[in-house]
């Protein structure tokens, strides 16, 4: 029994912090309903790399969901949506604010209806705050917070985040998490809630360090002054000969000193708080002139916390996460084909059995089985 399998969620999202929130939810067992604009659908569904009818974003964001296209604006569109409504558990919407109102499905309106809804808006700024109605992506999140000045490349240029950090870290994971919370809460008190899921205020969490500095000292730190973005020689990454990358962690005593052996790095350099950047530009030296292949191995046989870069294709098929089975889930398209779905942050234990091959809604697909119902 898969922890989430009674509970009915329909999605009005688009793209990828509520997809991938009813995404987390259905891997628990919801019961997911996207509800999509007809003729297109969900604009991620035209995304490349095509796969099949869409596009493989959308099957890794969609998998094991359904599908219904309703054209929102149209007044009768109360008429299929609220029967779901009245049954539904869990309602998620990332429209700008007032969106849903305007419709006549904002949260009043809908609490009227169902009165056990969790309802969930997920927006850039929140539903309040003098920002409220402007748009943002993922990107202007991380630059709005502050996380962007961390993040600096050594000659002061913008390094672009290697995912869409916003989206996933200050929207769909808080998503989830007040959803479950809201679902326990509604255990006690048999009433639903509206969430406001802000991405700028939830990327707040990811500075924890920073905000402890800034507060703590009065000087709030820049680009690459602190232990966790490279002031340190004991956490930076460093180049190889072949142009790959060390990841060095070695922060504690005991890993710093094994990492100073596998270096061999000399005595006088050791204690890097006398001169940190000098310690630093000694380990990069020595790091240099060997390859990634045979720093690979000496830190193989070491107990200090250091790794060598890996390709994305080098790590999906790395040893450790085939063994942990995160690549054993499958999701299918309308030709029959299919490919691994998207590992989750759910126990292994409460999702469908490992080999479980789930498709991506085609546009439209539930609708004929919601009109059965309904009749």
């Amino acid at each position: 029994m898969q922890p989430l399998r009674n509970i009915f969620v329909l999605d009005f999202s688009t793209l990828l912090p509520g997809p991938m929130a009813s995404l987390l939810l259905a891997e628990a067992g919801a019961d997911v309903l996207k509800v999509e604009r007809p003729g297109g659908g969900d604009d991620m569904r035209q995304y490349g790399p095509a796969w099949g009818a869409y596009g493989a974003t959308f099957a890794l964001l969609n998998r094991g969901k359904r599908s219904l296209a309703v054209d929102l604006k149209n007044p009768d569109a109360m008429a299929v949506l609220r029967p779901l409504i009245e049954r539904a558990d869990v309602l998620i919407e990332q429209f700008r604010p007032g969106v849903m109102e305007r419709l006549g499905m904002g949260p009043a309106a809908v609490a009227q209806i169902n009165p056990r809804l969790i309802y969930c808006s997920i927006s850039a700024y929140g539903q309040t705050g003098p920002r409220r109605d402007i748009a943002g992506h993922d990107i202007n999140m991380y630059a709005e917070t502050g996380l962007l000045s961390l993040a600096m490349s050594r000659d002061g240029d913008p390094v672009m985040p290697p995912s869409p950090i916003g989206d996933i870290a200050g929207g769909a994971y808080p998503a989830v998490m007040n959803i479950l919370l809201a679902l326990q809460e509604r255990t006690q008190t048999g009433a639903g809630r509206h969430l406001d899921i802000a991405l700028g205020d939830n990327l707040f969490t990811l500075a924890y360090w920073a905000l402890a500095q800034g507060w703590g000292t009065g000087v709030f730190p820049g680009n690459g002054d602190h232990l966790v973005t490279g002031a340190s020689p004991r956490y930076r990454l460093y180049r190889t000969r072949d142009g790959g990358i060390v990841a060095a962690a070695p922060i504690e005593p005991k890993f710093w000193a094994s990492f100073c052996n596998v270096l061999g790095l000399d005595a006088a350099l050791r204690d890097d708080a006398v001169d940190p950047a000098a310690t630093a530009r000694a380990v990069a030296a020595i790091i240099v002139m060997q390859d990634t292949d045979t720093w690979a191995r000496q830190f193989a046989g070491a107990d200090c916390c250091c790794s060598v870069g890996m390709s994305l294709e080098q790590a999906v098929a790395s040893p450790q996460f085939t063994a942990r089975g995160l690549f054993a889930h499958f999701v299918s398209n309308e030709g029959g084909g299919s490919i691994p779905a998207l590992p989750v942050p759910i126990d292994p234990s409460f999702r469908t059995p490992p080999g479980t091959v789930l498709a991506a809604p085609m546009l439209g697909n539930a609708f004929p089985d919601i009109i059965a119902r309904q009749s």
